[in-house]
């Protein structure tokens, strides 16, 4: 889903969360060398004064950046219908009518933008299937509406979905799959990608703090629930897309040691491995995130990875 543009002055994205008194922001950039940069990244609390937002984005020139931001959880739906076989001119279209009936208001309130999910190479021409994201206009035009008065340029609204696709591509190799798992506040969520694309995603209901909040013994049952997740979610994609092959299963961040990477390491059949964000992006000497900022910004640091010739 796309904001107003902006002309394109520096390289690279500068992806933004403004909540109420709080701006955290991320720069990403490509490199030469194909080792993504990260030049800027940080959280600041704004004061509780009319146009806080306008003055901490001047003094730290985001109007010379292509801005995107990120949608929350609760802020819109990620379905996945089957792609019309309607002209590309009339996806969105077609699509909105796809939705309808899986939306809780009505579609003409509601931005929708498409995601494709590519079919197996070579196979016979045959229906397929594809990401909607739907969010009600006013959450869209809410989002517009703050940067507009802060007066940052935003040309992207993403979803941490996307932004988690380019973090996996990060440990992508030999065409394979990447599974990769981040717990947040409230879930994890797991996507699946391959070739830098979004092939699926889902969420499981377990946040950061109740892993480690949880006794032993509790967080052990967790760790269980966990595998037991993972395990049917991979059989589900094994028989939807048997052409993908999953090589590896990839824990994001975590603000401090929690014990998931040992236990899944040691129930699940396939590679299991941290994402080390320091070894796989270049850092500046002044935007070198500790364990707690790289989970809480974990999405915006993807988001900042983003490329334009991706539709998101």
């Amino acid at each position: 889903m796309r904001g107003f543009r902006a002309a394109r002055k520096e390289p690279g994205w500068l992806a933004i969360s403004l909540r109420e008194n709080r701006l955290s922001y991320v720069h990403g950039r490509p490199s030469a060398d194909g080792k993504a940069a990260i030049t800027r990244i940080g959280s600041a609390e704004l004061e509780a004064k009319p146009h806080a937002a306008e003055k901490f984005a001047k003094e730290m020139g985001f109007g010379r950046c292509q801005c995107a931001t990120l949608l929350t959880p609760g802020e819109y739906q990620l379905l996945m219908v089957e792609a019309p076989a309607v002209p590309a001119a009339e996806l969105k279209s077609a699509v909105r009518w796809r939705v309808k009936d899986l939306i809780d208001y009505p579609v003409d309130a509601a931005t929708i933008d498409v995601l494709d999910i590519p079919a197996e190479p070579g196979a016979a021409a045959r229906a397929h299937s594809m990401f909607a994201v739907s969010a009600r206009n006013e959450i869209v035009r809410a989002r517009m509406n703050a940067f507009e008065e802060a007066r940052i340029p935003l040309s992207v609204i993403d979803i941490p979905e996307t932004a988690q696709r380019n973090l996996a591509g990060l440990r992508e190799s030999d065409g394979r799959g990447v599974a990769l798992l981040y717990f947040n506040h409230e879930f994890g969520l797991l996507t699946i990608t391959a070739h830098g694309e979004l092939y699926f995603s889902r969420r499981i209901d377990i946040g950061l703090p109740q892993i480690l909040g949880a006794a032993p013994g509790a967080r052990t049952e967790l760790f269980n629930r966990i595998v037991l997740e993972l395990q049917r979610t991979f059989d589900h994609f094994d028989r939807q897309f048997g052409f993908v092959q999953v090589a590896r299963l990839v824990i994001g961040p975590e603000p401090e040691e929690t014990g998931l990477h040992a236990h899944l390491k040691g129930n699940l059949d396939l590679p299991v491995e941290r994402l080390d964000l320091l070894e796989c992006l270049d850092f500046g000497r002044d935007a070198t995130p500790d364990a707690n900022a790289q989970w809480q910004l974990f999405h915006l640091i993807g988001a900042s990875l983003r490329q334009e010739q991706k539709a998101s």
